[in-house]
């Protein structure tokens, strides 16, 4: 398994990908607008950067972060907007191996931290975070204001 940083030529399977995701929370598996996912990665303005954990030319998950600021001070932090592992591909340590890279490039743009959230009832994603190490944080209330 290697980890990549996607390219142009990765958006129709990030598009179905985010399909998957839609059906994991619960929504209808419509796969993402290409021209949407060509726009918020690869435009004049990128959105986020995805990386995807690849084994030979099957894509097991993905990660897409953006960076943040202020985060501490003056400090930039990363954050994790999305950590998928196909249903064929967990527990087989993809998403660690998506969470080193995260690290390796908070790192390498001088981030003070890796920063995400994660719903309340997903408990396996609970105890895979905790197990990272990382810790929970309940001080803050997410809103999102839709439109």
């Amino acid at each position: 398994m290697r980890i990549e940083q996607a390219t142009e030529q990765d958006i129709d399977v990030i598009s179905v990908i985010l399909g998957e995701i839609e059906a994991y929370y619960g929504g209808k598996p419509v796969p993402g607008s290409p021209d949407q996912i060509r726009s918020a990665l690869f435009g004049s303005r990128p959105a986020a950067t995805v990386l995807l954990a690849r084994d030979d030319d099957e894509i097991l998950g993905l990660a897409s972060y953006s960076f943040l600021w202020p985060a501490a001070g003056a400090d930039t932090s990363l954050y994790l907007k999305e950590l998928y592992v196909r249903e064929s591909a967990r527990r087989q340590g993809v998403a660690a191996a998506l969470m080193r890279e995260l690290r390796a490039a908070a790192d390498k743009a001088g981030c003070s931290r890796v920063e995400w959230t994660a719903d309340r009832d997903n408990e396996a994603a609970l105890a895979f975070y905790e197990a990272l190490g990382a810790t929970r944080h309940d001080g803050k209330v997410f809103y999102r204001a839709a439109g």
